[in-house]
């Protein structure tokens, strides 16, 4: 049987609420429990980043932004003013979806164009957040899975292997499909080393999560995060 150190787990959880009717109690509670657990961070959309910055100010946790979210459907212009308000506001760390039409359409100029510009911005790291301000910005791709085949995934893998953003991405958890084992296996047969791998959508188990952190996931991207750690606890 393998053996997890439960603090260890806690660092590659990033703490989700991403509902259009998250209250700022909601978000609180988010805060809370991610500051109880010493989760890496709470993960939530652009506009709630300066809430919960002030709410996380005296911790170690995280401030998690998502941009083009959760459709990818926005211009890189969008996204790159989306995510520079993301950073001033207190993001530490950029989850925005790829342009999921321009993978379709086989536009790889376009969709390359667009990581690196949102990578480089993250690089720069001009932001007022929880872990000191003018420190770079954790970048993640989203490539949300469910929609693509298997060459329009490896495509992007080997985009991201030359732009190099932190992380790559299943899921924004809002698409037909979330994470899966062979996804990611497929994502880390693909990629640089050096980039690594976060795993959404759908992960609302102890056995689930913990066969992503076997399959070599560096992040997990959940809402079920305390049910799945009093469970550790208790085993």
């Amino acid at each position: 049987m393998s053996t997890y150190d439960i603090d260890a787990l806690a660092k590659l959880v990033d703490h989700t609420n991403l509902r259009a009717d998250a209250s700022s109690f909601d978000l609180k509670m988010l805060c809370n429990e991610a500051m109880f657990w010493n989760f890496n961070s709470v993960a939530v959309n652009q506009a709630q980043v300066a809430l919960c910055r002030d709410l996380l100010k005296e911790s170690s946790v995280r401030v998690d932004s998502t941009v083009g979210f959760p459709l990818g459907q926005t211009t890189v212009f969008c996204k790159i003013l989306e995510a520079r308000d993301a950073i001033e506001l207190g993001a530490n760390e950029i989850d925005y979806v790829v342009n999921i039409s321009e993978v379709k359409n086989g536009n790889w100029d376009y969709v390359q164009e667009e990581m690196e510009s949102i990578v480089a911005l993250c690089r720069e790291g001009r932001g007022g957040g929880t872990i000191g301000a003018g420190t770079s910005v954790v970048s993640k791709v989203i490539f949300e899975n469910c929609y693509l085949t298997d060459d329009e995934k490896i495509t992007l893998c080997h985009i991201a292997s030359e732009v190099k953003p932190d992380f790559i991405k299943t899921s924004t958890g809002f698409g037909t499909g979330g994470a899966t084992l062979d996804d990611v296996r497929l994502m880390r047969e693909h990629t640089d080393p050096a980039v690594k791998i976060k795993a959404a959508g759908g992960i609302r188990t102890v056995d689930d999560f913990l066969a992503f952190v076997d399959a070599g996931v560096d992040r997990i991207g959940c809402s079920a995060s305390v049910d799945i750690f009093e469970e550790l606890s208790r085993r």
